[in-house]
């Protein structure tokens, strides 16, 4: 159990303690505890599959007041997220380790992009099933938490464990403002979204401006639809000093002479939400993976909102 379990031989007491600094921990990094626009930090990132990423923002949303990081942190200790799933002792299986009774509970109805019939087996069915089961035993609207997390594994060290890394995988709260966490959040939602010329609609197509519209589009800050109009009206920011929300310009000249071609959202950790190409997804991009980024602009600052 990482920190905790070398820890938990000073007792309950300790435990307790552990789970009381994980709970204001969280609520510290996230600024609001129960907030569907907790960011995702760069550890986040680092640990957690793209595609578990969004699940689990989309499996929490199904349960107002619960954490997507809650649900990353059971992930993270039941199974390093999926990396090491297997039967437990007690039958758990599956990467949220779940006994196929209780799964059974709570499978239906069946999730989107889950298998059909539901299986524990699956990651998206056992994600959806776990949020339902934490939302009925005190996540709901953020009731209690820690006891929901504890109906679901009967341990406080695992409690305070699941807690600990909820808190790591929220990024501090203080660096974007609310326009920008919302513009970043719906981009990571629409992980997966297939790349499609001039798309623009969530689940059916993006391309790579309609994407970062939209997204600003959902925040309430309008910018125009290419990413040539997008460079050309916004106002413009060093590369050297990026925040999360902040627009990322690629291939100067690609399809008119001296202004950019392609466009991204700046999520921290040198990384950005796109929708690359034909023939890909929106996906989550290392900018050094990049050529050097034409430029990048900031679309709160054209309108006065918190960036």
């Amino acid at each position: 159990m990482k920190v905790v379990a070398a820890i938990i031989g000073g007792g309950t007491g300790v435990v307790v303690l552990l789970v009381a600094a994980a709970v204001a921990c969280l609520t510290t990094l996230a600024g609001q505890l129960f907030s569907s626009d907790i960011m995702p930090s760069a550890q986040a990132l680092a640990e957690i599959p793209v595609n578990y990423l969004a699940t689990y923002q989309a499996a929490a949303a199904t349960c107002p007041g619960l954490p997507w990081t809650v649900l990353a942190g059971i992930g993270q200790v039941e199974t390093d997220q999926g990396r090491n799933a297997h039967t437990s002792s007690a039958g758990a299986v599956g990467m949220m380790q779940e006994l196929p009774s209780t799964f059974a509970e709570y499978a239906n109805p069946v999730p989107p992009g889950g298998a059909n019939p539901p299986t524990p087996l699956d990651p998206t069915d056992a994600i959806y099933a776990a949020a339902r089961d934490l939302c009925a035993n005190g996540a709901g609207h953020g009731a209690d938490i820690p006891a929901a997390i504890y109906a679901y594994n009967h341990d406080d060290s695992y409690v305070a464990q699941v807690l600990t890394d909820a808190a790591a995988y929220a990024a501090p709260a203080a660096a974007p403002g609310p326009a920008a966490v919302v513009a970043v959040n719906y981009a990571l939602k629409q992980i997966g979204t297939p790349y499609r010329w001039g798309g623009e609609i969530p689940g059916v197509g993006f391309d790579c401006s309609g994407l970062t519209q939209a997204a600003y589009a959902a925040a309430g800050v309008n910018i125009p639809r290419t990413s040539e109009a997008q460079w050309s009206a916004l106002p413009h920011g060093p590369l050297g000093a990026l925040e999360p929300g902040d627009l990322v310009f690629f291939n100067p000249g690609e399809f008119l002479p001296g202004l950019p071609g392609h466009v991204g959202i700046y999520i921290g950790n040198d990384e950005m939400v796109d929708a690359p190409h034909t023939g890909a997804t929106v996906q989550i991009d290392n900018l050094a993976d990049w050529p050097t980024p034409f430029g990048a602009a900031r679309p709160t600052a054209a309108t006065g909102s918190t960036p």
